[in-house]
């Protein structure tokens, strides 16, 4: 189904009436008073003025996951019934899909189109996919001597705190939520408070789908205090995050600080994309290179910052991506003819700016934009940039930049490209291009990547897990390995 007009997404924006309480205990819950602004990277407009939870808000939800998984139904409920209310909260998500597309595109700049066909069908499938799975796992009984039984069986953990970052909410924040519940646990989930709207919808959706109270609790605030207040909890047994390398040191000092409660992270990435003179296809590699690091504004783990190409086509893939970058169609979110949409705040678009600056400076050369536009519009807009001659040494190569910027390296050889590809702290995802099947597993298996892409970029689905190494993180989501982040084994033996 085509996007609604322009005209029509911009009369419905205006008619939306955002959320702007905590969601605890299955009702909304204004807090002490304290609230923080939530403004339009769009136009730079006040959406609304939202609660701002501090540890006594932050107690309140904790206390409320608590009982209920203490005492309440959802844990000892049946693994069928807590897969069909997931599913109802899948069906109401496809109901409020305009409301919360809407939503997203206002709190943090992405096109509503993206929005809408992108990120609602992630969440959505999320939530289908751990309800469908809900009772499908099986327990364990190994073969062991003959006068004894013994049973491994999975039990959910406890209290999850999950802390979700701005670039995909709803997708990120459904990535921990559903597993979570779908094993039993109870979920406090803290959003970005640059993205805290759509997460309370989901609240209440989830509410609104028959999840008991407390089993999903949503409060808003910043990560210096709520976050912190969650990290450091004795309420909490489990913690997902996903975000800065920087801010998941910070989770793992909480839990050494407090109860040692168990870290599941999702930090950063600064993913190398190899393009071999015997891609199958230059053009469509060429194309699928520019589409990543442009694609949700460069505001993405997984984006391919790093361009490693042959030098014997380098010219000719980088003239391409430049072309790309230069016909890129960047404006107001809300039109469906955009491409790409605003950053997150000012605050970050002065951040990617940075960066831009450094790398002129340290001899990068820039061939494609580098410069904010749309001023009139009071929105954080950057036209998508291209460097190339980056030097591996070079800023531009080695940090997350989070923003629509490429940085084109050659070399000469495999083992050249392979080195360059796992020079950098991270570990979270990494793209070939080949048409040698060999070629392909080779340096698929060589490359420190949680995933590796081969001649397609961000492809995949809920079957597969997803997650990094080294200072990328550890643990995955998706897949049925996220529910090894939200149970206990617990071995029983049984002496007859």
């Amino acid at each position: 189904m085509p996007a609604p007009a322009h005209d029509t997404l911009l009369r419905r924006a205006e008619e939306l009436d955002p959320p702007d309480q905590h969601h605890i205990d299955g009702v909304d819950e204004p807090g002490g008073g304290a609230s923080f602004a939530v403004v339009s990277p769009r136009d730079g407009r006040l959406l609304v003025e939202v609660a701002d939870a501090g540890s006594a808000e932050v107690d309140l939800a904790v206390a409320a996951a608590r009982r209920a998984f203490d005492s309440g139904p959802w844990p000892r409920l049946a693994p069928a019934d807590r897969g069909r209310i997931l599913l109802r909260v899948a069906e109401l998500l496809q109901e409020k899909r305009e409301q919360l597309a809407l939503t997203i595109t206002l709190e943090m700049g992405k096109p509503y189109t993206e929005a809408h066909d992108i990120e609602l069908r992630a969440a959505i499938n999320t939530f289908r996919w751990y309800g469908q799975l809900a009772d499908k796992l099986t327990d364990e009984s190994p073969h062991t001597s003959p006068d004894a039984l013994a049973l491994v069986t999975r039990e959910p953990a406890g209290v999850v705190g999950a802390v979700v970052p701005w670039n995909f909410p709803l997708t990120l924040a459904s990535w921990k939520v559903a597993p979570a519940l779908a094993a039993g646990c109870t979920v406090v989930l803290k959003p970005s408070e640059n993205s805290p709207l759509s997460a309370l919808l989901l609240g209440r959706i989830a509410t609104e789908a028959g999840l008991p109270a407390g089993v999903l609790n949503v409060v808003t605030g910043d990560g210096p205090t709520a976050g912190r207040a969650i990290g450091l909890h004795p309420g909490v047994d489990v913690l997902a995050f996903t975000g800065s390398t920087a801010v998941g040191r910070h989770f793992l000092r909480y839990a050494a600080d407090s109860n040692l409660k168990r870290v599941w992270l999702e930090l950063g990435g600064k993913s190398p994309n190899i393009i071999l003179p015997d891609a199958p296809d230059l053009e469509r590699a060429a194309a699928t290179a520019a589409w990543g690091i442009f694609f949700n504004q460069g505001e993405m783990c997984t984006a391919p910052s790093r361009l490693l190409v042959h030098s014997s086509v380098a010219e000719r893939v980088t003239e391409a991506i430049v072309a790309r970058a230069r016909e890129l169609r960047v404006g107001d979110p809300l039109d469906p003819a955009t491409e790409m949409g605003a950053l997150v705040r000012e605050a970050h678009l002065d951040r990617v700016l940075d960066h831009i600056g450094t790398g002129v400076d340290e001899g990068a050369r820039l061939l494609a934009g580098g410069e904010r536009t749309l001023h009139h519009t009071g929105g954080s807009y950057l036209r998508p940039t291209v460097f190339d001659r980056v030097e591996p040494g070079m800023r531009l190569a080695r940090e997350e930049i989070f923003g629509p910027v490429l940085s084109v390296l050659t070399f000469d050889d495999l083992d050249e490209a392979v080195r360059l590809a796992n020079a950098t702290e991270y570990g979270l995802a990494a793209g070939l291009w080949t048409s040698d099947l060999s070629t392909a597993h080779r340096v698929s298996r060589a490359l420190r990547a949680g995933t590796v892409w081969v001649n397609c970029y961000e492809e995949g689905d809920l079957t597969v897990p997803f997650g990094g190494m080294k200072q990328s993180g550890n643990g995955r989501d998706k897949s049925a390995h996220a529910l090894e982040k939200y149970t206990e084994l617990k071995t029983t033996w049984i002496q007859l």
